[in-house]
């Protein structure tokens, strides 16, 4: 498999960490590690983070909506 380049505005600036790898090692879900994502990149690949920021939020609902279908068909909820 090929490297491939990451773009800064995914690995932090002190530590180095990568977002796909912090979102991996707390297993966290589709959405909520979407959310977080966006998040960590909101104030360095747009001139303003208000987009990332604004889609962060709608992939938390998400994650919300599909909680709440889980709560009402009684599946157990693992992780988030």
């Amino acid at each position: 498999m090929e490297d491939r380049k990451i773009p800064n505005y995914y690995i932090g600036k002190n530590y180095k960490y990568e977002a796909r790898k912090v979102i991996s090692d707390w297993e966290l879900t589709y959405n909520v590690g979407n959310a977080v994502t966006y998040l960590l990149r909101a104030n360095f690949k747009h001139h303003s983070p208000d987009e990332c920021i604004k889609k962060a939020i709608h992939h938390l609902q998400f994650e919300l909506d599909e909680i709440e279908q889980k709560k009402k068909k009684k599946i157990r909820i693992n992780h988030i």
